[in-house]
């Protein structure tokens, strides 16, 4: 089975639109240019043959005029149509009113042709609330064709006729107008369409920003904390024990690891394939609760003592929900040794109860309690970005002073599903 070419794709119609788009660029680049050949078109093919015509053949209604009133005529009913686009309506009314000054003379020309160029340009370029004054306009000149033809011609069918070229030049401008306010319609809405879609990718690249550099602070602050605990505690075993110097040496060179390790995977997710045949790289699984022990055994080896215990069936959690109490409890303990230091104790409860999962991070505080926890308002990339991760289940994260000394960090997950139906129905 064959198919026809679309219309589109044939190649009078693609010449005729290929004219149609340099007419409307010249059109929009020069308009007077189009105007001024408009009515050098409209002169030459209706005025020039009134002024070449022989008297002998002009028909017996008409009464015979000088060249001259012709031309005057002619002019009062072209030359007004090159300001057809900044004063329509005005071009309009002077061109009627030569038109029905013309009939009332009892004198026909061809040039009556600009009438309905200038009721085209009206439908067109004007102001459409003077469309009515137009149409009453017209049917008056019409008025005084009829009272000047009735007798002679078939005046019904030259009346039809006049009417229908009236209505085909009000139409072909409206439909343009319409048209072209169409197209001005769809390229507004493709240009905010572009600008939505670039605010939308700047949003996201400015989430993802974040998210990295959550992710960064997790890793490289935490690992970096552990390690300088490690380095202080290393340096100052290293006359009175060598041997626990040694092992902060090996357990600061396995911390590094690791965290070049996540490190890796993180930027890896980042990256993009820039060959077809390139390796798809093996990622281990993101931390959760089940990694709690290693990181609680990590910043002991620093010099804190931790003790972690849970509530409940904490293994039995989302993997998004381990991810995220696995970032909390790391950004406390680093903040811990961070600012208490390493001859310090904290406590760790994990708590899974219905819905919800608490988490409890407390230290005893720096034995002299000489340091201390910044303000609220001074807090840092951290505890914004526990209060971020908490927010994703709904959660609170309450940071401050411990009665006795130390510090509390208090975060409470509600695993509560959404009722999306009900929101949508609310809506």
């Amino acid at each position: 089975m064959t198919t026809q070419d679309p219309i589109w794709g044939h190649p009078q119609i693609a010449r005729l639109s290929r004219a149609g788009r340099r007419l409307w660029q010249a059109d929009r680049d020069r308009p007077w240019m189009l105007d001024a050949a408009l009515v050098f078109a409209v002169f030459l093919t209706s005025g020039l043959p009134d002024l070449m015509r022989d008297s002998h053949h002009e028909p017996a209604l008409l009464t015979h005029t000088s060249t001259a009133n012709v031309l005057l005529l002619q002019a009062g009913l072209i030359l007004p149509l090159l300001w057809r686009r900044r004063a329509p309506f005005v071009v309009f009314t002077v061109i009627a009113a030569v038109f029905i000054l013309q009939w009332s003379l009892n004198v026909w020309l061809r040039a009556d042709l600009a009438l309905f160029v200038a009721l085209y340009s009206l439908a067109r370029h004007g102001a459409l609330r003077f469309l009515p004054w137009a149409a009453g306009i017209t049917v008056a000149a019409l008025a005084v064709v009829f009272v000047r033809v009735y007798s002679l011609v078939d005046v019904f069918a030259a009346l039809f006729f006049l009417g229908c070229a009236a209505t085909a030049a009000v139409a072909l401008g409206l439909g343009l107008r319409i048209a072209q306010d169409y197209l001005a319609a769809l390229q507004d809405r493709a240009a905010r369409l572009e600008v939505e879609r670039d605010q939308r990718a700047k949003l996201a690249a400015a989430a993802e920003r974040t998210r990295v550099a959550r992710e960064m602070h997790d890793i490289i602050g935490h690992n970096l904390s552990v390690i300088i605990g490690l380095a202080d505690g290393g340096a100052a075993a290293a006359d009175v024990a060598p041997e626990r110097s040694k092992e902060a040496l090996r357990l600061i060179g396995g911390t590094g690891r690791q965290a070049l390790g996540e490190l890796r995977r993180m930027l890896g997710v980042l990256r993009e394939r820039t060959e077809a045949g390139e390796a798809v790289p093996q990622f281990s699984p993101q931390p959760g609760i089940a990694d709690l022990d290693a990181l609680c055994e990590r910043v002991r080896a620093a010099g804190p003592q931790v003790v972690y215990r849970t509530v409940g069936n904490v293994d039995a959690l989302d993997h998004g929900v381990q991810l995220t109490v696995y970032r909390i409890v790391q950004e406390s303990l680093t903040n811990t040794l961070k600012h208490a230091g390493t001859d310090t104790r904290a406590q760790l409860t994990l708590a899974a109860e219905g819905q919800e999962v608490r988490i409890i991070v407390e230290d005893t505080g720096p034995p002299d309690g000489s340091r201390s926890r910044p303000a609220p308002a001074e807090d840092g990339h951290g505890l914004a970005g526990m209060r971020e991760r908490a927010a994703l289940y709904s959660g609170t994260i309450t940071a401050g002073p411990r009665p006795g000394g130390g510090w509390t960090v208090n975060a409470l997950l509600d695993l509560t599903p959404q009722d999306l139906t009900a929101q949508g129905g609310a809506s």
